[in-house]
């Protein structure tokens, strides 16, 4: 019976409860690892109660690190179990980050994970300080650990790096968090997996004021595989597929190890590919345990990870993304901590005529100056939100906005193209508003929410959501 395939087989026949490994660190890495440039490579022992997919978490940080600063981007470590090279860990802050990776399947018995620094840090980089490595075993995510992707680095031509660069992930659109979703399949008994990641940025792709207005956010996010599993967790044959270029739906034929599939970030705008590079130096087993509730966006999980918002900042600032001054009077995307950053919920009613469909965006009006309404589509129609459910977005604010000059937000409804179908769009959430502080972090507090039931429609096109 294959590793993957055995340890959710005796789970699910013995209805296991949660069992954490008998982890066996020394007592200096109970407290913390220091692993050094040019220093031997640190390890964590375990002892696995059984068979099963393993992950490892920790705090992780890099002094003298920035993701800011040219020459100074991240460190990298290589992780192994039991000499096998499993993944590799990106440390991109100097401040202490909490971080969980995938380890793959282990056999019931002892082991060591390993971290060994590796090619690819960037020059300011000199230790990494690892506290308190905890290895685990979730027993209600071993279907999905089982089939997480392995996400090998991009090594495609950058400016930077004519020729193409096995480390270009180490500086640029790091893949930084993953999730999974699920839902039952056609087949009684049997459930469609699918797996996604969050990158730090996107070098190709959505132009970003147009993300920024329709998504809320500078990151890239985008669905990376899809299988359809039997009752037993095995891979139901023909099912597997993956997001290819052009963001095209393809049947994945590369090869798994065990099974997780193995695919390879190769385009600019982060979509796969079932084939590897040779030059391919990094790979990412990233802990996918996560997921979101079904009404959320998918930005959730950043929130959820605050962290990857002063990254991505970091890395638009570091690559000439941001216009300098910032000024919501025009598209350019901004210094980030201007945006106030919202998610709402909406529906679209039935069309009354022929055309366009309606899109929503946000409006903001601030206490120093109420005649003036801030749109977070920036009056351009195509960047207005036409998607249903509960999407995010942001808005374009002056330098030093906070949450206290807000006066009112507003649901303005704007035709996306040549046309108006009449259909109402109604608002009935803000999920969650907050600006970002002067570390890029979301601020802290109760931020700005609301509930209630508003309709906007052609002869009634904007509305107060909320107000001061």
């Amino acid at each position: 019976m294959d590793l993957r395939q055995r340890p959710l087989a005796l789970g699910l026949a013995a209805g296991l409860a949660t069992v954490p490994l008998v982890t066996a660190p020394s007592a200096s890495a109970a407290s913390g690892l220091v692993v050094e440039r040019s220093g031997p490579a640190r390890s964590v022992p375990f002892t696995a109660a059984r068979d099963g997919e393993a992950v490892i978490g920790f705090t992780v940080a890099a002094p003298g690190v920035s993701w800011a600063r040219r020459g100074a981007e991240a460190a990298l470590l290589s992780v192994a179990v039991d000499g096998r090279h499993v993944t590799d860990l990106l440390v991109p802050s100097a401040d202490p980050t909490a971080r969980t990776l995938g380890l793959g399947g282990v056999r019931h018995g002892r082991h060591t994970v390993t971290f060994r620094w590796a090619k690819g840090s960037a020059p300011a980089a000199r230790r990494v300080v690892l506290s308190r490595p905890k290895v685990r075993q979730p027993k209600d995510d071993q279907l999905v650990l089982r089939h997480a992707p392995v996400v090998v680095g991009r090594t495609l031509d950058t400016a930077g790096k004519p020729g193409g660069d096995p480390y270009q992930n180490a500086y640029t659109d790091a893949p930084l968090v993953a999730w999974h979703e699920t839902r039952p399949a056609a087949t009684p008994g049997h459930r469609i997996l699918e797996y996604s990641v969050i990158w730090s940025n996107e070098d190709g792709g959505t132009d970003t004021p147009a993300l920024m207005a329709r998504w809320g956010r500078t990151t890239d996010i985008e669905w990376v595989y899809r299988v359809e599993v039997d009752a037993a967790g095995n891979r139901v044959p023909d099912t597997a597929v993956y997001q290819a270029p052009e963001h095209q739906t393809l049947r994945f034929t590369g090869r798994h190890e065990g099974d997780h599939p193995v695919m390879q970030t190769c385009t600019m705008n982060n979509n796969m590919c079932d084939t590897v590079t040779p030059d391919a130096a990094l790979r990412f087993l990233l802990d996918t345990t996560a997921t979101r509730p079904d009404d959320r966006a998918r930005e959730y999980v950043m929130d959820r990870n605050p962290w990857t918002y002063r990254i991505t900042a970091q890395e638009m600032d570091r690559e000439g993304k941001i216009e300098n001054p910032s000024s919501p009077d025009n598209p350019a995307v901004g210094d980030l901590r201007t945006y106030l950053y919202l998610e709402f919920s909406k529906t679209t009613g039935a069309p009354t005529g022929t055309g366009s469909a309606p899109g929503v965006s946000l409006g903001v009006r601030l206490k120093s100056d109420p005649s003036r309404l801030y749109r977070s589509d920036h009056s351009v129609p195509s960047w207005s939100i036409s998607r249903d459910g509960s999407p995010a977005t942001t808005v374009e604010l002056p330098a030093g906005t906070t949450l206290a000059d807000v006066a009112s937000v507003e649901a303005v409804r704007q035709p996306t193209g040549t046309g108006d179908d009449g259909a109402p769009a109604t608002v009935t959430a803000i999920r969650r508003g907050f600006f970002l502080d002067r570390d890029y972090l979301p601020q802290s507090g109760a931020g700005l929410t609301w509930a209630g039931s508003v309709t906007v429609s052609p002869s009634a096109p904007s509305a107060v959501l909320w107000h001061s």
